[in-house]
């Protein structure tokens, strides 16, 4: 039995390429010696990063071919009428044909969601794949979704995000019981519209969901859940909400800090402090943004990802794959299936 864990990552994708995404996934290549990567790109461009690679690890590392890049605007009715030849349906046929457990890749989101939804069947019970990503809060993390991948979200829908959120949590963070909360405008029971009320009914109801109740948007990053759970409508203004006030307050202070000599020493002795909550909010050090719902795990990173972004994207995945996240799921759906019954 093969106990190896088969990830396949876009060596192409992303604004550097090969230049940024070879040597990223190679360094976690390095600090996981079961892993076993597949190379999916352009084998002329990524033969030459391996020269310096070492034996031990080269044995670890298979190059798929596929010399198509799919552009970073590729809409989904592009990359589903695309090359069959391109990087990112290299990545989905391995993980549709179960040679990899797992894929990254920093391309188009749109791209990622069509071709996952087309190449890769869907775990049993879910109709749809839900985007997710990881939030800083004073608590240490919190896991968003839906994020844009479904603009509008029924009960049962908003149940199974809650379901999926709890998986991602229990396998990255190592959280027994995750709490899982509806994102809401009010915290009392009779707030939220009919979808919600009722999705709260169903988490509630279901012993494997250890839900704590509605948060508000002001809550999002006081950590008083470890999954937030909303429609793809709400989640996606929510976060670019909350990534605009950041970059807004961080240019008002640095304006005041500009302002006069005494502030910009002071901005010197701050810096350090500074520096510590840019890190918390970069998106480099939170990873990608996973598809979940799935029969595999998928990690999207973002486009200008440098290597620490995109090498945390890969560690993710290598983390979901050896954590069991996906069989784990689908093992828990048919017993509540079987019960059911």
């Amino acid at each position: 039995m093969d106990s190896r864990v088969h990830l396949a990552v876009d060596i192409m994708s992303g604004d550097f390429g090969p230049r940024v995404t070879l040597p990223a996934a190679l360094a976690v290549l390095a600090a996981h010696p079961r892993l076993h990567l597949h190379l999916v790109g352009n084998a002329p461009d990524i033969e030459p990063h391996l020269v310096q690679c070492p034996a031990d690890q080269r044995g670890r590392l298979s190059i798929v071919h596929a010399p198509v890049t799919l552009p970073a605007d590729c809409s989904p009715r592009d990359a589903l009428r695309g090359s069959q030849d391109s990087s990112l349906h290299g990545c989905f046929r391995l993980l549709a044909e179960q040679q990899v457990a797992g894929a990254v890749s920093a391309g188009s989101t749109a791209a990622l969601m069509a071709l996952g939804r087309h190449r890769v069947s869907m775990l049993p019970s879910f109709a749809r794949p839900a985007l997710c990503s990881a939030l800083p809060t004073e608590a240490g993390t919190s896991y968003m979704l839906d994020l844009g991948a479904n603009v509008e979200a029924d009960s049962l829908s908003l149940h199974e995000f809650g379901l999926l959120g709890a998986a991602l949590a229990r396998a990255l963070d190592g959280l027994e019981q995750p709490r899982v909360a509806l994102l809401s405008n009010g915290v009392e029971a009779s707030k939220g519209n009919t979808a919600m009320r009722e999705a709260a009914a169903r988490l509630e109801a279901d012993a494997a969901i250890n839900y704590c109740g509605y948060i508000e948007g002001s809550d999002l990053f006081a950590g008083k859940a470890d999954v937030i759970v909303c429609d793809g409508l709400v989640g996606n203004v929510a976060l670019k909400t909350a990534e605009g006030t950041a970059h807004y307050a961080a240019g008002r202070l640095a304006q005041s800090f500009r302002r006069h000599w005494w502030l910009r020493l002071l901005a010197r002795a701050a810096a350090p402090a500074m520096r510590e909550v840019e890190e918390a909010l970069s998106a480099d050090l939170h990873g990608g943004a996973f598809l979940l719902g799935l029969n595999g795990v998928v990690v999207k990173s973002h486009g200008g990802s440098n290597r620490v972004g995109f090498g945390a994207a890969v560690e993710q995945a290598v983390q979901c794959i050896e954590q069991d996240m996906v069989p784990g799921l689908a093992r828990y759906l048919d017993k509540q299936e079987t019960q059911t019954q």
